[in-house]
Protein backbone atom coordinates (compact mmCIF):
# COMPACT_ATOMS: atom_id res chain seq x y z
CA UNK A 1 0.00 0.00 0.00
CA UNK A 2 1.25 3.55 -1.26
CA UNK A 3 1.54 6.05 1.74
CA UNK A 4 0.13 9.58 1.08
CA UNK A 5 2.62 11.83 2.75
CA UNK A 6 0.56 14.21 4.34
CA UNK A 7 3.52 16.47 5.60
CA UNK A 8 4.64 17.54 1.64
CA UNK A 9 3.04 20.72 1.16
CA UNK A 10 3.49 20.14 -2.72
CA UNK A 11 1.34 16.73 -2.25
CA UNK A 12 -0.76 16.95 -5.27
CA UNK A 13 -4.48 15.15 -5.62
CA UNK A 14 -6.88 15.05 -8.47
CA UNK A 15 -10.26 15.92 -7.34
CA UNK A 16 -13.46 15.09 -9.07
CA UNK A 17 -16.42 16.59 -9.10
CA UNK A 18 -19.93 16.39 -11.11
CA UNK A 19 -22.87 18.34 -12.74
CA UNK A 20 -25.76 17.83 -14.46
CA UNK A 21 -29.55 18.30 -15.73
CA UNK A 22 -32.15 15.97 -15.24
CA UNK A 23 -32.77 15.90 -18.66
CA UNK A 24 -29.20 15.74 -19.66
CA UNK A 25 -27.80 12.62 -21.16
CA UNK A 26 -24.09 13.41 -19.83
CA UNK A 27 -22.82 15.51 -16.73
CA UNK A 28 -19.75 16.96 -16.53
CA UNK A 29 -16.92 15.50 -14.96
CA UNK A 30 -14.74 18.44 -13.48
CA UNK A 31 -11.24 17.27 -12.25
CA UNK A 32 -8.63 20.08 -10.64
CA UNK A 33 -5.45 19.46 -9.18
CA UNK A 34 -4.40 21.05 -6.15
CA UNK A 35 -1.23 20.82 -4.04
CA UNK A 36 -1.79 20.71 -0.12
CA UNK A 37 -1.16 24.18 0.21
CA UNK A 38 -4.17 25.14 -2.05
CA UNK A 39 -2.15 26.02 -4.77
CA UNK A 40 -4.21 24.83 -7.86
CA UNK A 41 -2.05 23.16 -10.50
CA UNK A 42 -4.36 21.86 -13.31
CA UNK A 43 -7.82 21.16 -14.76
CA UNK A 44 -9.46 18.43 -16.57
CA UNK A 45 -12.60 17.67 -17.97
CA UNK A 46 -14.60 14.37 -18.87
CA UNK A 47 -18.14 13.37 -19.05
CA UNK A 48 -20.55 10.12 -17.42
CA UNK A 49 -23.72 9.29 -18.96
CA UNK A 50 -26.77 9.60 -16.64
CA UNK A 51 -28.00 5.86 -15.57
CA UNK A 52 -24.99 4.97 -17.65
CA UNK A 53 -22.27 2.70 -16.36
CA UNK A 54 -19.15 4.42 -18.07
CA UNK A 55 -18.11 6.86 -14.87
CA UNK A 56 -14.98 4.78 -13.68
CA UNK A 57 -13.56 4.75 -17.27
CA UNK A 58 -13.79 8.48 -17.43
CA UNK A 59 -11.94 9.19 -14.37
CA UNK A 60 -9.27 6.79 -15.86
CA UNK A 61 -9.56 8.67 -19.12
CA UNK A 62 -9.66 11.80 -17.50
CA UNK A 63 -6.58 10.86 -15.25
CA UNK A 64 -4.12 9.63 -18.58
CA UNK A 65 -5.50 12.86 -20.07
CA UNK A 66 -3.44 14.84 -17.49
CA UNK A 67 -0.13 12.84 -18.43
CA UNK A 68 1.08 13.57 -14.70
CA UNK A 69 3.19 11.43 -12.13
CA UNK A 70 3.16 13.39 -9.00
CA UNK A 71 -0.87 13.36 -8.28
CA UNK A 72 -0.48 11.38 -5.39
CA UNK A 73 -4.37 10.35 -4.59
CA UNK A 74 -7.72 10.94 -6.18
CA UNK A 75 -10.85 12.58 -4.52
CA UNK A 76 -14.21 11.81 -5.53
CA UNK A 77 -17.32 13.95 -4.59
CA UNK A 78 -19.65 10.91 -4.39
CA UNK A 79 -19.08 7.10 -6.12
CA UNK A 80 -22.73 7.05 -6.81
CA UNK A 81 -22.83 9.91 -9.67
CA UNK A 82 -24.92 11.15 -12.24
CA UNK A 83 -28.05 8.91 -11.84
CA UNK A 84 -26.86 5.39 -10.40
CA UNK A 85 -23.55 5.54 -12.46
CA UNK A 86 -21.81 3.65 -10.17
CA UNK A 87 -17.49 4.41 -9.57
CA UNK A 88 -15.86 1.18 -8.86
CA UNK A 89 -13.03 2.84 -6.60
CA UNK A 90 -10.95 -0.44 -6.23
CA UNK A 91 -10.51 -0.66 -10.37
CA UNK A 92 -9.24 2.95 -10.01
CA UNK A 93 -6.54 2.10 -7.31
CA UNK A 94 -5.73 -0.99 -9.07
CA UNK A 95 -5.03 0.80 -12.67
CA UNK A 96 -3.40 3.86 -10.69
CA UNK A 97 -1.69 2.20 -7.76
CA UNK A 98 -3.06 5.54 -5.86
CA UNK A 99 -5.26 5.92 -2.88
CA UNK A 100 -8.95 6.79 -3.52
CA UNK A 101 -11.10 8.02 -1.69
CA UNK A 102 -14.73 8.84 -2.61
CA UNK A 103 -16.43 11.62 -0.17
CA UNK A 104 -20.44 11.73 0.65
CA UNK A 105 -22.02 13.85 3.54
CA UNK A 106 -25.46 12.41 4.35
CA UNK A 107 -26.65 9.45 6.32
CA UNK A 108 -28.25 6.97 4.00
CA UNK A 109 -29.85 3.14 4.64
CA UNK A 110 -28.78 2.42 1.16
CA UNK A 111 -30.13 2.75 -2.07
CA UNK A 112 -30.82 -0.50 -3.22
CA UNK A 113 -34.89 -0.24 -3.25
CA UNK A 114 -34.65 3.20 -5.40
CA UNK A 115 -32.14 1.31 -7.50
CA UNK A 116 -34.92 -1.68 -8.07
CA UNK A 117 -37.11 0.91 -8.47
CA UNK A 118 -34.97 2.78 -11.05
CA UNK A 119 -33.67 -0.08 -13.27
CA UNK A 120 -37.27 -2.30 -13.09
CA UNK A 121 -36.32 -4.60 -15.98
CA UNK A 122 -33.06 -5.31 -15.20
CA UNK A 123 -31.85 -4.28 -11.72
CA UNK A 124 -28.90 -7.12 -10.67
CA UNK A 125 -26.16 -5.39 -12.40
CA UNK A 126 -26.50 -2.00 -10.96
CA UNK A 127 -27.15 -3.76 -7.48
CA UNK A 128 -24.22 -5.98 -7.41
CA UNK A 129 -22.09 -2.93 -8.63
CA UNK A 130 -23.46 -1.24 -5.69
CA UNK A 131 -22.72 -3.74 -3.06
CA UNK A 132 -19.16 -4.02 -4.17
CA UNK A 133 -18.45 -0.52 -3.04
CA UNK A 134 -19.38 -1.82 1.11
CA UNK A 135 -19.60 -0.12 3.64
CA UNK A 136 -19.12 4.26 4.31
CA UNK A 137 -17.54 4.88 7.36
CA UNK A 138 -17.94 7.84 9.20
CA UNK A 139 -15.43 11.02 10.08
CA UNK A 140 -16.26 13.36 12.15
CA UNK A 141 -13.49 16.39 10.55
CA UNK A 142 -11.89 18.94 12.95
CA UNK A 143 -14.70 21.49 12.02
CA UNK A 144 -17.20 19.32 13.73
CA UNK A 145 -18.71 18.11 10.47
CA UNK A 146 -19.11 14.43 9.88
CA UNK A 147 -18.80 13.33 6.64
CA UNK A 148 -18.94 9.38 4.70
CA UNK A 149 -15.54 8.39 3.13
CA UNK A 150 -14.79 4.62 0.90
CA UNK A 151 -11.34 4.23 0.13
CA UNK A 152 -8.86 2.28 -1.64
CA UNK A 153 -5.39 2.04 -1.05
CA UNK A 154 -4.90 4.01 1.95
CA UNK A 155 -5.80 3.67 5.75
CA UNK A 156 -8.76 5.48 7.39
CA UNK A 157 -6.24 7.52 9.69
CA UNK A 158 -4.53 8.42 6.49
CA UNK A 159 -7.88 9.68 5.05
CA UNK A 160 -8.81 11.86 8.18
CA UNK A 161 -6.06 13.26 8.11
CA UNK A 162 -6.24 14.23 4.93
CA UNK A 163 -9.58 15.87 4.50
CA UNK A 164 -8.63 17.50 7.60
CA UNK A 165 -6.35 19.59 6.17
CA UNK A 166 -8.42 19.82 2.92
CA UNK A 167 -11.26 21.24 4.54
CA UNK A 168 -11.03 25.10 5.94
CA UNK A 169 -14.82 25.12 6.90
CA UNK A 170 -17.97 23.03 6.83
CA UNK A 171 -17.72 19.93 4.97
CA UNK A 172 -16.84 20.26 1.69
CA UNK A 173 -12.82 19.92 1.04
CA UNK A 174 -11.34 22.80 -0.75
CA UNK A 175 -10.74 20.86 -3.86
CA UNK A 176 -13.99 18.99 -4.08
CA UNK A 177 -15.43 22.43 -3.37
CA UNK A 178 -14.14 24.23 -6.22
CA UNK A 179 -14.06 21.43 -8.59
CA UNK A 180 -18.10 21.42 -7.76
CA UNK A 181 -18.07 24.87 -8.72
CA UNK A 182 -16.49 24.77 -11.71
CA UNK A 183 -18.70 21.70 -13.28
CA UNK A 184 -21.45 23.80 -12.28
CA UNK A 185 -20.24 26.68 -14.39
CA UNK A 186 -19.25 24.74 -16.90
CA UNK A 187 -23.07 23.36 -17.01
CA UNK A 188 -24.47 26.80 -16.85
CA UNK A 189 -22.83 28.00 -19.83
CA UNK A 190 -24.06 24.88 -21.78
CA UNK A 191 -20.79 23.23 -22.58
CA UNK A 192 -19.93 19.54 -22.71
CA UNK A 193 -17.55 17.06 -22.93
Amino acid sequence: MRSIHLEKKGLRGLAIAESFRQNSERSILSGLVMRMDFVIDGFVFGSAALEGNDATDQILHMYKELCRSDISYILISGVIISMYNIIDIKKLHDHLQIPVIGITYNESNGIKDEIKHHFQKYPESKINEYEKLGKRERITLHTSYDIFVRYQGCTINEVKQLLNKLTLQGSIPEPIRISHLIANALLQKGLSF
